[in-house]
């Protein structure tokens, strides 16, 4: 049996939708909220939060054979409020592994304890070239040098505090979707790419009349990026779990912007060697490149 066609227009509207959600990991809620509301639709599918507020989709079918899982996060990287400064502007800690360079000079938005939301850019504190000229380039992108000027008039750290903002306050950067010549560019398609990719599965099946051959769990995390994404909440029934997430292009690898990749192993060591093959049985089984 063929495997039924994924909607691409549905796919793309989901995922832009998602895309624009801030969610840094800690903030995640609207996204796992969003995710959860589209997929009440499937009636299907039995839906519960764990204890961490991950979302789990369990799509129940008779079989002999014990249920299998597949997860993917929401969140994304990001950072926190780390200090005020004394001229009002802010220094950051970030959640993941996001690299200075490539968000210097974006926009943020800044999330207060009140529920209120202030704008803001991430600027070199020695930013200015008529300023501080040569000296501006060889400034270290690093913690204490970067630092959120605010949309907002403020020079000290008594007016940032009496704007709402205070330590620990979630920083979300802005995620530039842009949908063009059939490529999807944005921040943070990892891994909300694969979570839609997931999504517009169980919509393909479901227009097809279809059902998995055996009971499956969709496991929406939202603490991934710092690690213990889905290391709680898997169903103890499940046999086999199945991480869907972004793949690194890297040299000497067979991986590339345009196919699924496997992983055999990562810094953290080697995956399930008996899975990556029945993986590859099944990819070559169903022409999946």
């Amino acid at each position: 049996m063929s495997l039924p066609a994924i909607d691409q227009d549905y796919f793309v509207d989901f995922l832009v939708k998602l895309l624009n959600i801030a969610s840094p990991t800690g903030f995640a809620e609207l996204a796992v909220a969003f995710v959860e509301k589209e997929l009440s639709q499937f009636k299907q599918l039995e839906l519960s939060r764990t204890r961490k507020g991950a979302l789990v989709a369990k799509w129940e079918v008779e079989s002999d054979l014990p249920p299998v899982a597949l997860t993917a996060h929401v969140d994304t990287l990001g950072a926190v409020v780390k200090e005020i400064k004394k001229n009002g502007r802010l220094k950051l800690s970030r959640i993941g592994g996001i690299q200075w360079p490539s968000v210097e000079t974006e926009g943020v938005w800044i999330f207060t304890s009140k529920a209120e939301k202030i704008r803001g850019s991430v600027l070199i504190d020695t930013a200015s070239g008529h300023i501080h000229s040569v000296e501006g380039s060889k400034t270290p992108r690093d913690d204490e040098h970067m630092e959120v000027r605010l949309d907002v008039r403020t020079t000290s750290e008594k007016e940032t505090r009496e704007l709402g903002i205070n330590i620990g306050d979630c920083v979300a950067f802005d995620p530039r979707v842009e949908v063009t010549n059939g490529f999807i560019r944005s921040r943070f398609l990892d891994d909300k790419a694969c979570v839609a990719n997931i999504v517009a599965a169980i919509k393909s099946l479901t227009d097809a009349g279809l059902s998995p051959a055996r009971t499956v769990y969709f496991h929406i995390s939202n603490y991934e990026e710092v690690g213990h994404g889905a290391a709680a909440g898997i169903p103890s029934d499940v046999a086999e779990l199945l991480c869907v997430d972004m793949a690194v292009v890297g040299k000497g690898q067979e991986s590339d912007e345009f196919h699924a990749t496997l992983c055999i192993k990562d810094g953290g060591g080697p995956y399930h060697f008996g899975l990556n093959n029945k993986l590859r049985a099944l990819a070559e089984k169903h022409n999946v490149p």
